[in-house]
């Protein structure tokens, strides 16, 4: 999973004049949009040429509003400041973005090439994206245990502020110094959604709160003799230059007063706010809570898949795929000779001691090591289904030990774009017991070769294309050839291993189950207990992971529907262009043409690989 906030309840309101007040904002919004948008001074003479300074110009306002992003894409611009996270710095954003979409719509889309107007689309796409994730920005809990500013920030700091000068460790410094005041924002958020209804469950609390606390202890905050993460973070930096004795240490004194003047009262604020917050929080888990529940959830359903599936048609497709891939675990559980039932299979492999390595550091770095072989592994296999390969190297990673309790299993980091920071898989050790061996095999797959990795590498080195294009982030084609990169290489040799092949289809069945459980939560109205309960019953995971997954589905509604859906459409992608193209087809050329067009909508995919068929047919005239 790569690593992203956030309508509101106006009250009771007499209908009457909630009626005047609606005739009166349809006609003030008709007589905004009749305006004509004014177009900024645009680089060109012709209008395809103005079209792609458009996308620039554009695509740069909206990543310079974000320092944060600009550091996470290796962009060496506003490295000493932090996201501004007001609601009117908010708003403001939401007002440009609209009126970037107005000046897209003066462009003429019949008259470009078929090239340019799939650049058309997906900005387009991308620009109707960030509206929507604006405008329901308040129903987005603001802290939770997966993601939100309590770790994002430090974070931040530790993985991916770069240090390779004098100027980098004073922006580092000047970033320590704004955590007290972002933080603060961050309150100030949380009290505007609460105002509204939005609360997270309360088994959040604890968890945010513990990795609240983690940051700032150890020194300098207290008289431990172990260094805080930042603190320790910064030390390494300043101790990779070569720098004087005294200059060394004047930097090091400036980090301390930033942790101990800023970092400290920032999180004891946050802290202080979370826990009397937990007082009024609730057992109720779904969205169906909020105030617009069902509206929301339906939006974030279409943002997620980028299809119009209902949460029925998506709690079906879940029930139906459950039931395919228990019948498929079967068949290993016969060829491998294990005499009870399926049941009985999943609690052999959920308990037998030679399917895990102990949860000590020993066997943490033999697991780590497994996961780098495999990739390598795959790596050296690559000419057989790829023609573009990545040029980023990729690192294999524990979760850090600030943050382990409450991170997910596994993600992906991107490299950055100048080439400086490499991809990053990272693993959740923090449960030996959550990490089977059985799943090794397709986990590396998914979060690194060839799938994340391949992937979001590939795109950010697609030099030839617009920005937006390389940095686009859509979680059903990104999750969706993450899970279809576990599956594919079972068709082609992999997998060997009849238990691995079981550990590939516990991961798909994990997916299936997150249409069932996301659906069931969030419109079906299931409580937290019913869902893990579920997992308990259907899945060969270990009951703690069961939970750790439910509350990261609680708080990122409909995030999960995404992976199943995303590869079931690459799968009947793949099956069309078979179909169509017999012997012809090639899977490096359709592999191509998934990779090379970036993450993009699922509906605008299909519109590439029905192209590519044509192509591959001889009709080129489309």
């Amino acid at each position: 999973m790569p690593q992203v906030r956030h309508s509101s309840n106006m009250g009771l309101v007499q209908g009457d004049l909630m009626t005047r007040f609606n005739i009166i904002l349809f006609s003030v919004l008709t007589f905004l949009l009749a305006c004509s948008p004014t177009r900024p001074q645009l680089k060109g003479k012709t209008e395809l040429e103005k079209l792609n300074h458009f996308y620039e110009w554009s695509y740069n306002q909206w990543l310079d509003r974000s320092p944060e992003d600009l550091t996470y894409y290796g962009i060496d611009r506003k490295q000493n400041q932090l996201n501004d996270r007001t609601e009117q710095y908010r708003d403001e954003s939401l007002a440009m973005l609209e009126e970037h979409y107005k000046i897209l719509k003066t462009f003429d889309r019949d008259e470009l090439s078929k090239s340019d107007k799939l650049n058309y689309d997906v900005f387009k796409a991308h620009l109707v994206k960030n509206i929507s994730d604006l405008k329901w920005d308040d129903n987005i809990y603001v802290v939770n245990q997966m993601f939100g500013d309590q770790t994002e920030i430090a974070d931040l700091m530790m993985n991916l502020h770069k240090v390779k000068t004098t100027k980098d460790l004073e922006n580092y410094i000047a970033r320590l110094n704004q955590f007290k005041s972002t933080l603060g924002e961050v309150v100030t958020q949380s009290m505007r959604s609460e105002s509204k209804g939005i609360v997270p469950p309360k088994f959040v609390f604890p968890m945010v709160i513990s990795d609240s606390r983690n940051i700032i202890t150890g020194q300098p905050f207290d008289k431990s003799k172990k260094d805080s993460p930042l603190y320790d973070d910064f030390k390494k930096k300043i101790n990779s230059l070569k720098l004087n004795k005294d200059l060394k240490e004047k930097y090091i004194e400036r980090a301390k007063e930033a942790l101990v003047n800023s970092v400290k009262p920032g999180y004891e604020q946050l802290i202080a706010f979370l826990v009397e917050q937990e007082k009024r929080a609730t057992k109720d888990d779904g969205v169906w809570k909020f105030p617009n529940g069902k509206e929301f959830y339906k939006a974030r359903l279409k943002r997620m898949t980028t299809t119009n599936l209902t949460p029925e048609e998506i709690h079906k497709t879940g029930l139906e795929n459950v039931k395919r891939i228990h019948q498929e675990m079967n068949e290993i559980r016969k060829k491998v000779g294990f005499k009870g039932d399926l049941q009985a299979f999943f609690q052999h492999m959920k308990t037998n001691q030679r399917f895990f390595y102990p949860n000590t550091q020993a066997g943490k770095k033999k697991y780590l090591n497994k996961a780098k072989n495999l990739i390598a592994t795959m790596r050296s296999s690559l000419d057989r289904f790829f023609i573009t390969k990545p040029k980023a190297p990729i690192e294999v990673r524990a979760v850090e030990a600030y943050r382990e309790k409450s991170a997910g299993l596994a993600f992906y980091q991107s490299p950055s774009m100048d080439g400086s920071r490499p991809g990053a898989y990272y693993v959740n050790l923090v449960n030996m017991k959550a990490v089977p061996t059985w799943e090794a095999e397709a986990l590396a797959y998914h979060e690194g070769i060839p799938g994340h990795h391949m992937q979001l590498s590939i795109a950010l080195e697609m030099t030839d294309q617009p920005i937006f294009r390389r940095t686009s982030h859509y979680t059903a084609y990104i999750e969706g050839w993450g899970l279809y990169s576990e599956k594919f290489p079972k068709e082609y040799g992999f997998y060997k291993d009849p238990y691995a092949d079981f550990g590939r289809l516990s991961m798909e069945l994990t997916r299936a189950c997150r249409l069932v459980v996301d659906t069931g939560i969030h419109w079906k109205k299931w409580t937290r207990e019913q869902a893990i309960a579920y997992l308990d019953k259907n899945l060969p995971s270990d009951h703690g992971d069961n939970v750790r997954q439910i509350n990261r589905y609680i708080v990122m509604p409909a995030q999960a529907t995404a992976y199943m859906t995303g590869m079931l459409k690459i799968l009947d992608l793949r099956g069309r262009a078979i179909k169509a193209l017999g012997q012809k087809f090639d899977i490096r050329k359709f592999h191509e043409v998934i990779l090379k067009s970036g993450s993009i909508p699922l509906d605008l995919l299909e519109n590439q690989v029905d192209d590519y068929i044509r192509e591959e047919q001889g009709d080129i005239s489309h």
